[in-house]
């Protein structure tokens, strides 16, 4: 089987992000984004989605993170788009429900060619560092989007914001390994009575 990976390099006035990605690796992860969190974050979903992610960020920090946030967002959703090619014989849909102590999240998630955020998780603003909790949906926003994916996040239960960030990162690592997974009845053939995606 060829190796699914893309390389996407994005420079803006506000952001430089640099993104290497293996969907078919081992979960290592070589990440600097000069936000602590988010790459504590960006490490966890490549580990739990066993993903092989490479990402370098430089970003208008002086501002604030939402720049760099968001823009690796856009750049990692774009670089799944390409690694996952024409989507012949992925299983296409993928979920996980995921506990992280007091928190529970669920994300779903379809490589439907049809990019769009649904979500429903109270994240409290608060500063995990110096990352913005409220950054994370932007970050999910931009990842959708740009992947072609329709992704669904809901909370069902969650106190702690660290706790429902990761759980939430987590989780979406955990669909969308199985959504590009390969599912051998499906051989050469596109998952949709469409024959696209």
């Amino acid at each position: 089987m060829e190796a699914r990976t893309a390389e996407i390099h994005r420079m803006t006035g506000e952001t430089d992000v640099l993104i290497r990605l293996n969907l078919d690796g081992e979960g290592t992860s070589d990440i600097a984004t000069g936000i602590g969190f988010f790459d504590h974050m960006l490490d966890a979903f490549a580990r739990h989605g066993m993903f092989d992610l490479f990402v370098r960020v430089e970003g208008d920090l002086q501002v604030d993170g939402h720049h760099s946030v968001e823009d690796t967002g856009i750049v990692l959703g774009q670089a799944i788009a390409e690694a996952v090619g024409d989507k012949r014989g992925i299983v296409r849909f993928g979920s996980s429900v995921l506990p992280m102590d007091e928190a529970l999240e669920l994300a779903a998630c379809d490589l439907s060619g049809r990019g769009q955020l649904h979500w429903d998780a109270d994240v409290e603003p608060w500063m995990l560092g110096a990352f913005d909790s409220t950054l994370a949906k932007e970050f999910f926003i931009a990842l959708a989007s740009n992947a072609q994916m329709t992704l669904h996040v809901k909370e069902f239960a969650g106190e702690n914001v660290h706790h429902v960030v990761e759980a939430i990162f987590k989780a979406v690592a955990r669909a969308l390994r199985e959504a590009v997974s390969y599912d051998p009845r499906q051989a050469d053939k596109i998952p949709s009575t469409k024959g696209v995606l």
